[in-house]
């Protein structure tokens, strides 16, 4: 039976053997929930990069929209921040471009998982679309918590619960402790995810941000049931 398995940081990856497994990055606040917003909303393919540099380039090279974050506020000189509303607005029409992007902390963890068999971007937005797609792959996972500058993160943590918790009875998730201790804070705050996730300090810090609507976007379950953002080649797709 294929195991589930959470990285609770991108700093601890290099106790995880990745060869074989599909990787599931998740950065709820914000961004893979961005970026599955993005293509949900028509943007063809997404350029995750580490830097800014990296991510002003790309745009140029290819012609394609630019979206940046640093330390939860976005960076001067790109299109976008890290906002799923910024692919919401009428006045910005983003369908049928291509997007390059760079976060804080989630296009970094993306990077540093390449190792995997196959790698994909989650969300409490596509819970269903991974979970299908894993299910599919019949091959062990690991969710990797994209967290804050190295540190745990309630918010990425749950959701890795929140999909074990989808993957019972067909995966083993009981023979990795990580597993257990994240499907107990997902039915701890299944009930009332918002209220229960308000605890979270990189929620308090984006609300101090006066992000608040993006926190209660980034927890809806299932609004983008049909978008799987998975690496190929260069690039994420929707392969959903």
């Amino acid at each position: 039976m294929p195991k589930v398995d959470i990285c609770f940081s991108p700093e601890l990856l290099h106790l995880y053997d990745l060869r074989g497994k599909v990787a599931v990055i998740v950065d709820i606040l914000r961004a893979s929930s961005t970026i599955v917003t993005a293509l949900g909303e028509g943007v063809t393919h997404v350029f995750p990069v580490a830097t800014l540099d990296e991510c002003t380039a790309y745009g140029q090279e290819h012609g394609c929209l630019t979206a940046a974050e640093r330390d939860g506020l976005p960076a001067a000189g790109f299109d976008l921040g890290n906002s799923p509303f910024g692919f919401l607005d009428a006045r910005r029409p983003v369908q049928g471009r291509a997007l390059s992007i760079s976060t804080t902390n989630g296009t970094m963890a993306l990077r540093r998982s390449l190792a995997a068999d196959a790698v994909v971007v989650g969300s409490f937005l596509n819970l269903a679309a991974v979970a299908d797609f894993v299910r599919a792959q019949g091959r062990d996972v690991l969710v990797v918590c994209a967290g804050w500058k190295g540190q745990f993160c309630l918010e990425d943590t749950v959701f890795g619960g929140a999909l074990a918790a989808r993957l019972t009875p067909d995966f083993d998730v009981r023979s990795s402790d990580a597993t257990l201790a994240a499907l107990h804070l997902w039915q701890q705050g299944e009930p009332n995810l918002s209220n229960y996730l308000l605890q979270s300090a990189h929620v308090r810090r984006l609300n101090s941000l006066e992000a608040s609507k993006d926190f209660e976007f980034c927890l809806q379950i299932d609004a983008y049931a049909q978008v799987l953002p998975r690496w190929q080649h260069d690039r994420l797709i929707n392969n959903g």
